[in-house]
């Protein structure tokens, strides 16, 4: 299967403002690539990339004063396939896991561990370890959080989304890699393209997706508390502790986000 994504963004600066973006497909998925996705300016500027400290391909830019539009237009190969849940995976003791995964066990900035580390217990203690508890856990923030677009914060921790009950895929995303963690669990969360493949589009516009790999059965494993069911065609962007690691883009300076559409549709006409 092929899948074409992309996106445009546009921002409206009122004086050169330096952003770094994450927009790029993750490396792991490089080789699947059949169109590169280059990010690409308009008025053209000058693009810097690096790779951060988690191994995500970041982009840096100084946008001019004025209006900037930032697009990607590209093509990858995809199984087609539904993933596989990872039921039955055996959870780690912390003193043999893996030292990259120890950071992923901490608070960040917007999982607050301390907060909910009992509720944690109270709720999964009885559970069985490992894949099984990571279910139950994205089971329950599925029925707890109600979904919807008008509930965005950029602020909204994981404490605040366990007490309000409400919000988006970020939300779904912290809560579920909070309880996981306070589980001694290790999970990071993810952002990445996510199109309605293989299941009834939806109303909403497309737009990126949150969701969280754990460490359990020796790998990372993808969970998905916000569709809580496998989906076909999942593309990751990047990965990190929370949101504030993964965001699209981070911007140094006055700017108005006048544009936003991002695609991912699969190609049928093969």
């Amino acid at each position: 299967m092929q899948i074409k994504l992309g996106y445009e963004i546009i921002y409206e600066c009122p004086q050169p403002t330096p952003m770094i973006l994450l927009v790029n497909v993750h490396y792991s998925r490089a080789s699947d690539l059949i169109v590169p996705d280059h990010v690409i300016t308009d008025p053209v500027i000058p693009i810097h990339g690096y790779r951060d400290g988690f191994g995500n391909w970041c982009t840096r830019i100084v946008a001019p004063p004025g209006r900037i539009t930032i697009t990607s237009n590209a093509i990858i190969n995809d199984s087609g396939k539904l993933e596989v849940p990872a039921l039955g995976a055996v959870q780690h003791p912390v003193e043999e896991l893996p030292e990259e995964a120890l950071v992923f066990l901490l608070a960040s900035r917007y999982c607050d561990l301390e907060k909910l580390n009992q509720t944690a217990w109270n709720l999964f203690g009885d559970t069985p370890p490992g894949g099984d508890r990571v279910q139950a856990i994205c089971d329950y923030v599925h029925n707890h959080i109600t979904f919807g677009y008008q509930h965005a914060s950029c602020t909204r921790t994981a404490w605040e989304a366990f007490g309000e009950r409400r919000g988006v895929c970020r939300d779904f995303a912290h809560l579920a890699v909070t309880l996981c963690r306070c589980m001694n669990i290790p999970a990071r969360y993810c952002t990445g393209y996510l199109g309605d493949i293989g299941v009834p589009p939806a109303d909403e516009p497309m737009d990126f997706a949150a969701w969280f790999e754990a460490y359990i059965g020796g790998r990372w494993c993808t969970f998905d508390p916000r569709n809580n069911k496998p989906r076909i065609g999942r593309v990751l962007l990047a990965r990190g502790r929370d949101a504030i690691d993964v965001a699209i883009s981070t911007t140094f300076g006055r700017n108005l986000l006048v544009g936003f559409k991002v695609v991912t549709d699969e190609i049928k006409d093969l």
